[in-house]
């Protein structure tokens, strides 16, 4: 494992905390962990319902899927209202060795019709060993596809003897997780180690560090055949320079990659936990471009910072309670279990 550190100023957006930061890896850590699960590929919350049937054909020892519809689902792009849906299945856990099904691309509907089949040929018993994975998705013309919901069905507790279609709600995907671990406030300057904030001595007014330790990530899904290469985005916000900005190293070909990698921000005051947001964000690395997995956002989510409106302030409700736990606790390891998310504003921090 490698070790790095950088110090600098952080000027308020002018009124932002004087923050520097340090980065490294660790071999070992103990304490308590934080799991975050990981979903949302785009920029898009998951909404709407999908319609569909399943049957297996005996004869033909075929597993068909009949995708009837989608109604009411999320719009893309907000401009011009639209997106553009199609429907992915895996059967999994091996999603490599069945590969996908997709239905036809359809433009310019939150309402799409399909009445497609889709098909696999596989045995039976092999088949009430899977699981069925159907996404729903919007098609980019540059490859950029956003994830728009999905649901999951475990073909051994199916009844078989119900070909109906049927409606099913779309969810968020919430398969993978992530380890990160925060600390709190402490009268006294603590070792540097896994994620804390601490105050090192009486200052008027006292200033502090965050450490924010990310551990692992578990269950990624799998883009592409030759695996995921995933590395950890942080940034504590508002501040977006190149000096805030901290990554783990990339773990190549790992759907369960495992990171033990601490970041450090110091020249925190107090009063600026209140108004600043740390920013985490799980990535596939390839040689053109980054694709977002997902991310959480760890503040008082006010929508304000500094006094000033910002999208970014937009911390869920268990993100805000973690949060205030940490802002709360006297040197004590806070963890919780969080979703991972798609982001408001996320284009501007890549």
């Amino acid at each position: 494992d490698t070790a790095s550190e950088i110090s600098f100023q952080f000027n308020k957006h002018k009124k932002t905390p004087s923050i520097g930061s340090h980065s490294s890896d660790m071999a070992s850590v103990s304490g308590s962990v934080l799991s975050v699960y990981s979903g949302d590929f785009g920029s898009v919350d998951a909404q709407g319902t999908v319609e569909f049937a399943l049957d297996y054909d005996e004869k033909n020892r075929e597993f068909q899927i009949h995708v009837s519809q989608c109604k009411d689902l999320a719009v893309v792009d907000e401009k011009k209202g639209r997106s553009d849906p199609y429907v992915k299945t895996y059967l999994l856990p091996d999603k490599a060795r069945m590969g996908k099904r997709k239905t036809s691309v359809k433009k310019r509907t939150v309402n799409p019709i399909y009445n497609e089949v889709l098909r696999y040929k596989i045995e039976k018993m092999v088949l009430l060993i899977q699981k069925l994975n159907l996404s729903v998705w919007h098609n980019d013309p540059l490859g950029r596809n956003s994830f728009l919901g999905e649901i999951e069905v475990d073909l051994a507790s199916w009844d078989w003897s119900n070909r109906k279609l049927n409606w099913y709600m779309l969810k968020p995907r919430v398969s993978a997780t992530a380890a990160v671990l925060l600390r709190s406030p402490t009268k006294s300057r603590s070792p540097r180690a896994l994620a804390t904030w601490t105050v090192p001595c009486p200052k008027n007014p006292p200033s502090g560090e965050v450490h924010i330790w990310v551990k692992d990530v578990k269950d990624l899904l799998q883009l592409r055949p030759s695996g995921v290469d995933a590395f950890v985005k942080c940034y504590v916000l508002p501040d977006t320079s190149k000096k805030s900005y901290q990554k783990t190293r990339v773990i190549k070909r790992d759907t369960n990659p495992v990171f033990n990698h601490t970041i450090v921000y110091d020249g925190f005051h107090t009063e600026d936990l209140k108004d600043a947001c740390v920013e985490l964000t799980v990535w596939d690395h390839e040689k053109l471009t980054n694709h977002f997995l997902g991310g959480i956002r760890l503040g008082l989510g006010t929508g304000l910072s500094y006094g000033i409106s910002v999208d970014w302030m937009d911390s869920t409700q268990e993100e805000v309670a973690f949060w205030q736990e940490m802002m709360s606790a006297a040197n004590e390891w806070i963890d919780g279990l969080l979703p991972l998310r798609s982001l408001a504003g996320r284009k501007k921090l890549k």
